[in-house]
């Protein structure tokens, strides 16, 4: 049996097995690319391939795929063998430069939000040497960015890398100012915490709510949910366990970080936290965390629940975002330093982050919407809509002291400058964590926890990455041209926090008293996609984007058009399940069960005719008066399906919001009053509390 340390990353191409395979000068120029961003030529391509191929190969391996991440959310790969045929009708087991570096597979079905006509089926994936190749299914995995023949991004992954490169140069910029010459590369580094349900294969099979759309359409409150709260931290079932032990060895062999795992609040549901890592490999690992996820689970003859909201009533499933910035030294920008100069360093790397989330909470309010994120933010214990960041008590005061110009009284009354030699030291990691928070500062990185659990991290890090670039561009500017640096360091930090400080509030963001708060400070409250999305294409965010070479024009009129689409596709697809589910299952079990009752009542007084019959004939009454009531709201569910699709894709959405799901949940509420009445053996589908504690 190996050991953690011999299985870790025994999948995966990485440095350790570059520096044993490559020749000593192919290697170099392979890190020049992978770490400076140098070209990589077709002699060192070649070499690179054939190495990597003999890997594989003896790694089990026939063939190769491309794994890239297209805007469906999730990943793809089409599959190539090695072989290549020689004289004698044999063949041998190649893989050259240009194959490694780019493919070719067909992107008219991938969704491109107009960028392409369908007719237009070329599409190109790029080789993306920062991120490690990797062995899975008995297929070589190259990381790849995915392009249309015109050059448009069509991936979440391009972006993303477009985003590092801007905030690597911003912030370099930064700390050339700050006197420090030997940093050559700022990294965002994020480790994303994953939610997720785990119940019985057997009893999801039976819910077709849950196989078409993720998440469960009916379903009346058990008799016990997550009240009693003992299922958080608690000893982990054998099952459950078992899984995990599975999953970890998966993750492990193919280099993820994988720490941390235990019970959440909701009965059945649990979390997997992994160790940061630098954005791009993060993204592409939790993409792979959740495909693994759910094949590990059927082995199990579980089912991985992966929606935000799967269960009415108990927790939702997110993804914790800890995000970061740290040079190639090892340095966490965002961590309080030992020396007055650290300190205000710090403090400049704060504001910006507090600055830009004051300034584009649209974007980040966005970049976590869906159909599924609706349901779940603003309830049992996810954040509110409305984005705000918790700083603490002590790290606010501080700022509040800065601000005011005041004395801080944890240094001896002693009024803060900003200057490199009065500033003294701060605190680190003195806060509570304050769970109701969409963006709180967790002592050296932030935290945005407004993220379902299914969205790919690649968009909000792509927003984040962008917006803080664009305010440390800001300052680069203003500090580059200060006569005195110190001075101008002091009036950009003073003035960053007093402009901004609205965002910042560290209480209950679930009260009503917060949301009127909110209001008065001007603060956004999108409460649903249909609401955040058409942000996304407002001049100013367009503008943005250009200007720091992460979107065109085009890609974010797309990238809008797709997760409007996307919306509005899903709560389709809810409905109609709905209303197959309503006709087909739920009014023949309460009208068989009625049936039932009936024959029960004629029976009794057929052999007595005093015998009571009051159960029968309430349960009756009552059954078919619900009856009639769910009729008459699935027939109007079924017409405002039919008004599906007028209008332009924004009117679309807003009609799937206002008008479909909102009679989506009118039909939900009588479907789960029947439930309760109907004997077990006539409902057609394992209810709540069944699928909740059944796995043990």
């Amino acid at each position: 049996m190996s050991t953690v340390p011999e299985l870790f990353g025994s999948l995966v191409f990485n440095e350790t097995v570059m520096k044993e395979r490559l020749p000593k000068d192919t290697f170099r120029a392979l890190m020049k690319t992978r770490k400076e961003g140098q070209p990589l030529v077709p002699d060192v391509a070649n070499v690179v391939a054939n190495a990597m191929k003999d890997w594989a190969v003896e790694n089990g391996c026939t063939h190769f795929t491309h794994w890239f991440q297209p805007m469906t959310g999730i990943t793809a790969e089409k599959h190539d063998s090695f072989i290549y045929p020689v004289d004698g009708e044999k063949v041998i087991m190649e893989f050259s430069g240009k194959e490694l570096i780019k493919g070719e597979p067909d992107a008219s079905s991938f969704p491109s939000g107009g960028l392409r006509a369908t007719f237009e089926a070329r599409g190109y994936t790029a080789w993306d040497p920062t991120s490690d190749a990797f062995i899975k299914d008995n297929t070589l995995c190259i990381p790849t960015a995915f392009c249309s023949y015109t050059g448009e991004a069509l991936d979440k992954k391009t972006p993303l890398l477009r985003s590092m490169n801007a905030i690597n140069k911003q912030a370099l910029r930064i700390l050339r100012l700050f006197g420090d010459t030997t940093t050559q590369r700022v990294n965002t580094n994020v480790g994303p915490e994953q939610e997720y349900f785990l119940i019985d294969r057997d009893m999801y099979c039976k819910r077709r709510d849950l196989v078409y759309t993720g998440r469960t359409l009916f379903g009346a409150k058990p008799p016990k949910g997550q009240e009693m709260e003992d299922h958080y931290f608690g000893v982990l079932k054998p099952r459950v366990k078992a899984f995990m032990d599975d999953l970890d060895n998966e993750l492990w062999k193919l280099g993820i970080l994988a720490k941390t795992e235990h019970n959440e609040v909701a009965p059945s549901q649990h979390e997997l936290a992994p160790i940061y890592t630098d954005t791009n490999v993060a993204a592409d690992h939790n993409q792979l965390t959740m495909e693994i996820m759910k094949k590990v689970a059927a082995r199990h003859n579980l089912a991985c629940l992966l929606h935000e909201k799967p269960f009415e009533g108990v927790n939702g499933s997110g993804k914790h975002n800890n995000w970061s910035l740290s040079t190639d030294g090892g340095s966490n920008l965002l961590d309080p330093g030992d020396s007055p100069r650290e300190n205000a360093q710090f403090l400049l790397f704060l504001v910006s982050v507090i600055q830009a989330v004051d300034e584009h909470q649209d974007l980040l309010r966005l970049s976590v919407a869906s159909a599924g994120n609706d349901h779940r933010l603003g309830a049992n214990e996810a954040p509110p809509a409305i984005i705000s960041i918790f700083l603490g008590d002590e790290l606010t005061t501080v700022l509040d002291s800065i601000d005011q110009n005041k004395p801080y009284a944890q240094k001896d009354k002693e009024v803060l400058e900003i200057g490199v030699d009065e500033l003294p030291p701060l605190p680190k990691d003195t806060t509570d964590r304050n769970r109701t928070s969409p963006f709180a500062f967790t002592g050296n990185k932030f935290e945005f926890r407004m993220l379902g659990s299914t969205v790919s991290i690649a968009c909000p890090n792509m927003m984040l990455n962008t917006i803080v670039a664009d305010v440390l561009e800001q300052y680069a500017d203003r500090l580059e041209k200060a006569k005195d640096f110190n001075k101008e360091l002091n009036h950009i930090i003073r003035e960053a926090y007093h402009d901004h400080k609205h965002i910042v509030f560290n209480g209950d963001g679930y009260t009503d008293e917060w949301i009127a708060e909110a209001k008065k400070r001007g603060l956004l409250n999108l409460s649903s996609t249909a609401e955040a999305l058409p942000y996304y294409t407002r001049p100013e965010n367009v503008a943005l984007f250009e200007h720091h070479s992460v979107l065109t024009k085009n890609e974010v009129y797309s990238r809008c058009e797709i997760q409007m689409e996307n919306y509005t596709k899903q709560i389709h697809i809810e409905a109609e399940t709905m209303v197959d589910m309503i006709y087909k299952d739920i009014l023949p079990a309460a009208n068989r069960y009625v049936s039932a009752l009936s024959n029960t009542v004629n029976a009794k007084a057929t052999a007595c005719s005093d015998a009571s019959s009051t159960f029968e004939k309430d349960t009756i009454q009552t059954l078919s008066k619900l009856s009639d009531s769910l009729y008459a709201e699935t027939r109007a569910l079924e017409k405002n399906v039919a008004g599906e699709g007028k209008g332009n894709i924004q009117e679309q959405a807003s009609y799937s919001r206002d008008t479909l799901f909102m009679q989506m949940e009118k039909t939900r509420r009588i479907a789960d009053q029947i439930e309760p009445l109907v004997a077990k053996e006539y409902w057609p589908y394992p209810t709540y509390g069944e699928m909740l504690f059944s796995v043990v």
